[in-house]
């Protein structure tokens, strides 16, 4: 697996990441994530997606040449209450369905590790989707986030989770 910065030529595979996942989590009947509208026909996603191309914090982790995975890093998310010190936010992270299992979303995660100690910060936040049946937010635990905040955007409800890195030495 190798991963790249990410450029506005990747928006329309990130998309259909996106529309994967929109896809399957509809066929599950969890459509209170992301609703079940594509994302690729929805214009405002468009936009946001596009937007973060255009950064400089996306990333895209490719297996055998293709995109399988996309993190987005940078400042925290405006409906987020802000951090007490410097951080590094991840503001979208999704995984082609194709490579479900292969720990690309892990791997994406430990990138965004290693760029906030680059960084020279000690924290790494996300939040997501605390609905249903909190699967989301289990995942976030299991590669060692911890829950801080909780937070609702109208109905939806977030939480908020972090990663604290280890205290340089030196």
């Amino acid at each position: 697996m190798i991963i790249r910065h990410g450029y506005l030529g990747d928006v329309p595979a990130v998309l259909a990441m996106f529309d994967g996942a929109v896809a399957w989590l509809s066929s599950l009947g969890r459509t209170g994530q992301w609703g079940s509208e594509p994302f690729s026909l929805n214009a405002a996603r468009v936009e946001d997606i596009t937007l973060w191309a255009m950064s400089g914090g996306m990333r895209i982790a490719e297996l055998d040449g293709r995109p399988a995975g996309c993190l987005v890093v940078g400042a925290a998310m405006p409906y987020v209450p802000p951090a007490s010190e410097p951080e590094l936010y991840v503001q979208g992270l999704v995984v082609d369905r194709r490579y479900h299992g292969r720990g690309v979303g892990a791997v994406l995660l430990e990138r965004a590790r290693a760029e906030a100690a680059w960084l020279g910060v000690a924290v790494v936040r996300v939040d997501c989707y605390a609905g249903d049946d909190g699967r989301l937010v289990a995942y976030y635990e299991s590669r060692g986030f911890t829950r801080t905040e909780s937070f609702k955007v109208g109905d939806w409800p977030g939480q908020i989770l972090e990663a604290r890195l280890p205290a340089a030495t030196g």
